[in-house]
């Protein structure tokens, strides 16, 4: 019997439509966007945050993004948050780094999405290194009861 992806399985179920990309292990991106037929912006990391002990959410950050601590901090109306290791986001999402994706989590998570996920069609992982969904951005919000709030910045230049 074939392994089952517990993300594309709540993908299945959540109505949403949908469109699966598999594409090979990327190492960037600007590959992964590629391989996608999206810009890198389209992409959409899904970040595991930590508030307190045995308290995460999702955040939704699109891919040439990174969280700003500062702005989540303050919509969340904490002092503190930070990002749990890989065991314990494994724990909390049934997804290794790199796989992770608000759908099919261990544990249901409350989400964050940037505001830039609004208003355009986004790829969003799929479980599984090489597996990704493309949906729609208000749709996603949407479905995910998300709160929408500007929660990012630019990532810096390299």
């Amino acid at each position: 019997m074939a392994d089952t992806n517990p993300a594309l399985d709540a993908l299945a179920a959540s109505g949403l439509q949908h469109e699966i990309t598999r594409h090979g292990r990327v190492g960037s991106l600007a590959e992964a966007a590629a391989a996608r037929g999206v810009t890198p912006a389209d992409v959409i990391k899904t970040m595991v945050v930590r508030r307190g002990e045995g308290d995460h959410l999702l955040v939704l950050v699109p891919g040439d993004r990174t969280i700003a601590w500062p702005k989540l901090r303050e919509l969340l109306g904490v002092n503190r948050l930070s990002m749990p290791d890989a065991d314990a986001a494994f724990a909390v999402t049934g997804f290794r780094r790199g796989t992770i994706t608000p759908f099919g989590t261990t544990t249901p998570l409350p989400v964050v999405a940037d505001e830039r996920v609004r208003g355009r069609r986004v790829s969003i992982g799929g479980g599984e290194h090489g597996v990704a969904a493309t949906v729609d951005g208000d749709a996603l919000i949407a479905h995910l009861g998300a709160r929408v709030a500007d929660v990012t910045d630019l990532e810096p230049e390299r």
